[in-house]
């Protein structure tokens, strides 16, 4: 059997099946050749049902170890690469065409240190894997709202979730990591060494080598906290959002607050109310270890209206990052969302937020205000590669649909209105809710990073001269 696989520059690579062999031979993980076909095996498919790319070859690899000997195989066969973590990534990235994908799906261990309070986790880890671990020490990483999403391109990307305000992003709490660059050296990325690559692992992307372990800072939370979740009417939502906009901006450190908007399904367990129904919803969470004191501080998000249901109430954290995994199935939903900051967040705004989400291209797309700040903003815009340290809001519109026809429809509203949304807003968009379709993988890039960007350049210099990791929000390097 020869399998063909492609070259960054399009040209063919044939792969004999007595190279494959010799791989294997000293591979730990299975090497799968497709040849183009996608594996039904497949442990972990792409979460956005557009990423249709399908690779060649895919090493699934149980280690370090098994990433060096991914990452040299393919530099000799000049081959191109994809990198797959939680395979979660919105834009598809978590796949590749005809090349090589290097699967760190198997590698989902995660240790917890509770006397340091670190929490060492392998690249392939799911967020619901680091919570359960950590929360049977009473101790959390601020990660992300969906427990399916890959811890490594949640972070590589930043880390928005529900403990911002208080702990800060999920860059922020890295620590150190062990990274596979392009040479295929093993490196550790720390204050200590590589420091510059630690910098640059903190938000800026998948762009300097394949990271097979992070190291976090935890902190308390839980495992009980105060959870705020209350459905309004989505014809409501300008007055909701009003009031939710003056309670955000002076909540205490401890509320990590968003308003999320959708057609609520007919979800068994949830009352009737709400079922096929277009609704606000007004969620927060306080990781204070005052139960009490935290619904307290919570209760004017559940009085901003009249609500048709409301869910609020002391709730186990890990049950609080599973709580939207529903609307996320992986593999069933097309999607593309684009995102961008708000400096300011006026009635003319909420106004224009309001009339999208009542105009959104199908039931299952969603419009979204985040609430920023706190110890997000402590950080300075250059102490890591992720900038966006003083907007104090983000608005994202996620599309997402099921039927093909539909894509064209669905991408150019969401187009119209992030468009729309830079009367108030920056222009600069969060790149981890980015999708890509028909746009260069560096779309979005030199305006997400801005000032950033030229220092990004020189270390992707320095790791990836030859621009080996480019299936990513692709930094070019530095000529």
């Amino acid at each position: 059997m020869t399998v063909t696989a492609v070259r960054p520059d399009g040209s063919q690579e044939q792969l004999a099946e007595d190279i494959l062999q010799e791989l294997q031979a000293h591979f730990r993980g299975a090497v799968v050749a497709q040849d183009g076909v996608r594996d039904a095996a497949d442990p972990r498919p792409p979460w956005n049902a557009m990423a249709t790319d399908r690779p060649a070859l895919v090493t699934r690899c149980t280690g370090t170890a098994d990433v060096v000997d991914a990452v040299t195989f393919a530099r000799e066969h000049g081959l191109l690469v994809g990198v797959r973590g939680g395979g979660h990534s919105v834009a598809g990235l978590s796949t590749v065409s005809d090349g090589m994908l290097i699967d760190l799906s198997a590698m989902r261990g995660v240790q917890v240190d509770p006397v340091r309070r670190l929490a060492h986790v392998q690249g392939g880890a799911l967020l619901g894997d680091v919570d359960r671990e950590t929360q049977a020490f009473g101790l959390a990483v601020p990660l992300g709202r969906v427990s399916e999403t890959g811890v490594a391109g949640l972070t590589l990307g930043g880390g928005y979730g529900n403990l911002n305000a208080k702990y800060g992003l999920s860059c922020d709490n890295l620590v150190e990591a062990q990274v596979v660059t392009a040479d295929g050296r093993a490196l550790t990325a720390s204050a200590e060494e590589n420091p510059d690559l630690l910098w640059a692992l903190r938000g800026g992307g998948g762009n300097f080598g394949i990271v097979t372990s992070f190291t976090f800072r935890l902190h308390p939370v839980g495992p009980i906290v105060g959870f705020a979740g209350t459905f309004y009417p989505l014809a409501d939502l300008a007055d909701v959002e009003r009031r939710w906009r003056d309670y955000a901006l002076d909540a205490p450190r401890e509320i990590t607050t968003f308003i999320v908007t959708m057609t609520f399904p007919a979800a068994p367990g949830m009352p009737e109310v709400i079922h096929d129904r277009p609704v606000a919803i007004v969620g927060a969470v306080h990781c204070g270890s005052d139960v009490d004191a935290a619904m307290a501080d919570l209760q004017p998000l559940r009085e901003l209206g009249a609500p048709l249901f409301d869910m609020s109430q002391p709730m186990p954290y890990t049950a609080v990052q599973s709580a939207f995994d529903p609307f996320f199935p992986r593999g069933a939903l097309r999607a593309y969302w684009k995102s961008q900051y708000l400096e300011r967040l006026p009635d003319d705004a909420i106004d224009a937020i309001a009339a999208r989400a009542l105009d959104r291209p199908g039931p299952m797309s969603l419009v979204n205000t985040f609430r920023l700040g706190g110890a997000v903003h402590d950080v300075g815009a250059e102490e890591t590669a992720f900038p966006e340290r003083s907007s104090p809001f983000m608005v994202s519109f996620d599309s997402m649909w099921t039927d093909p026809a539909q894509d064209h429809a669905a991408v150019t509203w969401t187009r119209s209105a992030w468009d729309e949304m830079t009367t108030y807003g920056t222009g600069v968009p969060f790149l981890n809710f980015t999708g890509i379709a028909d746009e260069p993988l560096d779309a979005g890039v030199g305006t997400a990073f801005g000032r950033n960007l030229h220092r990004l350049r020189q270390i992707k210099k320095i790791y990836d001269p030859e621009n080996f990791f480019r299936r990513n929000n692709n930094v070019i390097p530095l000529d």
